[in-house]
């Protein structure tokens, strides 16, 4: 798929590259949505990890950092990047159990978010915005290049603003302990 896409899925294809028959292939994975599913989960394993790391750094730098991390992630693998994050394959939904890893990812991050940055969930949609729509256009427009992922900085920057400006909190620069920058300050 890294070759064709996720559309390039070949079953047939696919048997041949691990040496077996296609029926044989079929006692593993019943369709090709079965494959797409465990694909899925793998990637959001993987996402996961990614998020892990994250988590352990506080405030804006982690914020920054975070963004480029995730940001690597995406671009790094542009038929993961489809799978995970746009609705390419027609008919695919991906299972309970492979969309409860997705759930408890996003709910590290967002529990990440609500103790650095803010709790406005408008926010975390918006930030999420930025970060795929950031990998969309390089993935779409500058594979292997850097014309958007550079852009990340810039973008955080923007974000960060715009909460200070609109009524959210900033997150604290490097303090570990602090949470939300001037949450006291509301109280």
């Amino acid at each position: 798929m890294r070759e064709e896409g996720l559309a390039g899925l070949n079953l047939r294809d696919l048997a041949n590259r691990v040496g077996m028959r296609a029926p044989s292939l079929y006692e593993y994975f019943p369709s090709k949505h079965a494959i797409y599913d465990a694909m899925f989960a793998e990637a959001y394993r993987q996402f996961g990890a990614v998020i892990d790391t994250l988590v352990s750094r506080p405030g804006l730098e982690g914020l920054r950092s975070g963004a480029k991390q995730v940001l690597d992630f995406m671009v790094a693998e542009p038929a993961r990047f489809s799978l995970l994050f746009q609705r390419t394959i027609p008919g695919f939904e991906p299972s309970a159990e492979s969309y409860e890893l997705a759930t408890e990812v996003f709910e590290r991050t967002r529990t990440w978010f609500v103790d650095n940055v803010t709790d406005d969930d408008g926010a975390l949609d918006m930030f999420t915005a930025l970060t795929t729509g950031l990998a969309s256009q390089q993935l779409a427009n500058d594979p292997g290049g850097d014309r958007w992922t550079r852009l990340v900085d810039a973008a955080v920057a923007m974000f960060v603003a715009h909460i200070t400006t609109s009524g959210g909190t900033q997150p604290a620069p490097h303090d570990s302990g602090a949470g939300r920058a001037g949450e006291e300050d509301r109280q």
